[in-house]
C-alpha cells in the first residue's frame, strides 16, 4: 500500500487531522501536507525518526511505515533511471552460496531467504562480482588465460571473448547462470563473513587467479572532521540501484572528487560514473611514430 494512503486512513479512522500528525512527529502541517499529497518524497528511513512518531501516534505496527517509505523512494529512483532486471536467478543464488565458507552456509542461507534479495545478499554478490570483473578485465586480452578459462567453462576462445565482454557489462541486477559458469564458479574458490564486522574475504582459484586474494573491511567510526567523504557520496554507495555495478578503479574516481563549498546528491554521483564511462567523452589516445 502507498504510505500517505495508508496515513490518510489512519487518519480517518481515528478521526485525527494533519495538524495532530504534524505535532506528533515534531515537523511542520504544510510538510505533512506535501507528503500526504506526494508533493514530497517520504525521506529516507535512516535519516529521520519521523516514521516511529508517526508509527506511534497512527498505533501502526514499529518498522511498518519505514519499510514503505523505503520501498516507495526505490521505486521512484528506478522510475527516474529506468527499471532493473529481476535479481538472482535461483542458480546464481545457490552458487554463492556453495561457495560460502561451510561453518558459515546455513545462517547465510537463512538471511538470504528472509529478504529477496536483501542488502546482505546484494553486498556480498556486489563483492564477489566486482572482484572477479577486476581479473577479468586485467586478464582480457591474455590468449593463454582466455583458453584456460575457456576450457574450465566447456568454450572455445571466440564464445569466450563474446562471454567476457558481456559479463564485464553484467550487475548485480542481470547476473545470469551463464555468468556463473564462466565466470564465478570456476574463479572464486570460497568466500567468507564476519557479520559483526562485515569483513568479506574472497579467496580465488589459484589456478586461473594466482595473486588475487581480496579482504573487503567495515568499520563504524565516529564523527571524523579529516574524512573527505560526502554525504551523497555515502548515500550513493549505500544505493545498489545506484552503485551496484561500479569498479573498484571507477569508485576510487569518484571519492577523489572535490567540490568546495558544493555538496552533491547521490544522483549527480550516478551521472557522474555514467558520463565517465561513455567513450564518446574521451578522445582516444594517439601514438606517434619516432622518425627513422
Amino acid at each position: 500500500m502507498d504510505i500517505a494512503l495508508l496515513i490518510k486512513n489512519r487518519l480517518k479512522e481515528l478521526k485525527l487531522g494533519q495538524r495532530d500528525l504534524a505535532r506528533a512527529a515534531d515537523v511542520t502541517e504544510s510538510y505533512i501536507s506535501q507528503l500526504l499529497t506526494q508533493k514530497k518524497l517520504p525521506p529516507a528511513p535512516n535519516r529521520t525518526d519521523m516514521y516511529e512518531k508517526i508509527g506511534r501516534a497512527l498505533k501502526i505496527p514499529d518498522g511498518h511505515l519505514a519499510k514503505l517509505a523505503d520501498q516507495q523512494r526505490r521505486e521512484q529512483l528506478r522510475k527516474r533511471l529506468g527499471d532493473q532486471p529481476t535479481p538472482l536467478l535461483h542458480n546464481v543464488r545457490e552458487l554463492i552460496l556453495r561457495k560460502c565458507h561451510p561453518r558459515k552456509t546455513k545462517q547465510i542461507r537463512e538471511i538470504f531467504e528472509k529478504q529477496h534479495f536483501g542488502e546482505l545478499e546484494r553486498f556480498i554478490t556486489q563483492k564477489l562480482l566486482g572482484v572477479v570483473k577486476s581479473v577479468a578485465r586485467q586478464e582480457l586480452d591474455n590468449p593463454a588465460w582466455m583458453r584456460k578459462v575457456a576450457r574450465l567453462s566447456k568454450k572455445s576462445y571466440p564464445q569466450m571473448r563474446v562471454t567476457v565482454l558481456e559479463f564485464l557489462d553484467a550487475t548485480i541486477f542481470d547476473l545470469s547462470d551463464e555468468n556463473c559458469i564462466a565466470f564465478l564458479d570456476p574463479l572464486i574458490e570460497s568466500w567468507n563473513i564476519d557479520l559483526a564486522t562485515f569483513c568479506i574475504e574472497i579467496v580465488m582459484n589459484r589456478r586461473v587467479a594466482p595473486g588475487h586474494h581480496k579482504t573487503y573491511e567495515f568499520m563504524e567510526r565516529g564523527p571524523d572532521k579529516t574524512s573527505g567523504e560526502e554525504p551523497g557520496l555515502k548515500e550513493f554507495l549505500q544505493d545498489p540501484v545506484l552503485s551496484g555495478d561500479a569498479t573498484e578503479e571507477e569508485l576510487l574516481f569518484l571519492r577523489a572528487l572535490t567540490f568546495g563549498n558544493k555538496r552533491p546528491t547521490s544522483l549527480y554521483y550516478y551521472r557522474e560514473l555514467q558520463n565517465l564511462r561513455d567513450p564518446l567523452h574521451f578522445q582516444a589516445s594517439t601514438r606517434t611514430t619516432p622518425a627513422r
